[in-house]
């Protein structure tokens, strides 16, 4: 992490940046929970449930209000193994798709297993919270992606027709690698996707959703990030869906007042792109967050995946504070969110203050195993 050291990290500056990280992973866990019990219901479904203006409060998914999907499980662990790839860069091995390949194992574990195995010593404390041992809707594409030790690579990727959302909602995290270049953020996005979503166009649009999030997570405004995307991608071939969606969720803001129709129209046959292009339309028209939240959820489309992407935008630009409280208060498995994006924040910041060559702290290698 060259440049994230030194004079970059004041106090201030460490303080924005982990209500930005807070923001980012509680804001895509409420945006999730918000879409969970709508998930896959058509809008008239939905009315019909909840009313003429459809979903406006959470409700009860999973036998509780506030319940995390699948979604928001691997995206804890994507900050799992991000952490873990900084502690074992110390042994001279460097190769984050590896590291971010070990964490969705573990989570695939967590779908297997009745609990946490604590004789699995190097499993770290992300994968020994009993609340994650629960299965929540995750597709055949991630179980059978994650299934064995083989490793998808875009040279080589697992399921390679494979056009979902659930690679980019998971990818918030690699846009908090704030020291890192873009470029290098959009590539590790992409490698990371093919583990699970191997259609090209599902891994650029994951790497666009982690190149937003980085700009957002850097300062500047949602336009200015999605702008910088769109220039990212241009070069890179099989581009041409991804702009094509995002530049019509651009062209979708001057289009009169946003609603259901507008944000249905965006998502169209649910694939990636489409659903990263309808979380950056609803994160540029929403009043608040609360109404952009609103606007992800309600529609035809994938309910969860479009409100956690929404809700990684939103929180990444306004940081934690700017959270419905009330939502906040309900969200399953905010101490745990909580803990790990300090821990993040930390060892981003100070990461040479917990470990390096010139000694270690015992107890961060024991939350964060360099094995």
């Amino acid at each position: 992490m060259s440049g994230t050291a030194g004079a970059v990290w004041g106090r201030a500056e460490q303080q924005d940046f982990r209500s930005r990280v807070r923001g980012t992973l509680l804001g895509a866990a409420v945006g999730d929970a918000l879409g969970a019990p709508v998930d896959g219901l058509s809008l008239d479904a939905i009315q019909e449930a909840h009313g003429p203006d459809g979903l406006a409060d959470l409700a009860p998914a999973h036998g509780r209000r506030g319940a995390v999907t699948h979604l928001t499980q691997l995206t804890l662990f994507s900050v799992d193994g991000l952490i873990r790839a900084q502690v074992r860069r110390d042994t001279g091995a460097w190769h984050p798709p590896t590291d971010l390949h070990r964490a969705y194992r573990r989570w695939a574990a967590t779908q297997r297993d009745w609990g946490p195995d604590l004789r699995r010593k190097d499993d770290g404390w992300l994968a020994h919270e009993e609340w994650l041992y629960v299965r929540r809707d995750a597709t055949r594409a991630l179980l059978l992606g994650l299934g064995d030790e083989t490793m998808g690579t875009p040279e080589a990727p697992k399921n390679p027709g494979e056009r979902g959302p659930e690679a980019a909602a998971r990818s918030a995290p690699f846009g908090l690698l704030v020291g890192w270049e873009p470029q290098l953020v959009t590539q590790l996005a992409v490698e990371c996707a093919a583990q699970t979503h191997g259609h090209p166009t599902a891994g650029l649009a994951a790497g666009a959703y982690a190149v937003v999030v980085h700009g957002l997570a850097r300062g500047e405004s949602l336009d200015a990030a999605v702008q910088r995307a769109l220039a990212l991608l241009a070069p890179r071939p099989g581009h041409e869906p991804v702009v094509d969606a995002l530049q019509h969720a651009l062209g979708a803001v001057r289009q009169g007042l946003p609603g259901p129709a507008r944000v249905t129209g965006l998502i169209g046959a649910g694939t990636a792109e489409c659903l990263v292009a309808a979380a950056v339309y609803c994160a540029l028209v929403g009043e608040d967050i609360r109404h952009g939240l609103r606007l992800a959820v309600n529609h035809d489309g994938p309910s969860a995946a479009t409100g956690a992407l929404t809700g990684g935008l939103l929180g990444a630009l306004h940081g934690e504070t700017a959270l419905p409280p009330a939502w906040l208060a309900e969200l399953e498995g905010r101490p745990t969110i909580l803990e790990l994006a300090d821990d993040f924040a930390m060892e981003m910041t100070q990461g040479p203050a917990l470990h390096g060559p010139a000694g270690s702290s015992p107890g961060w290698l024991v939350r964060y195993p360099r094995a």
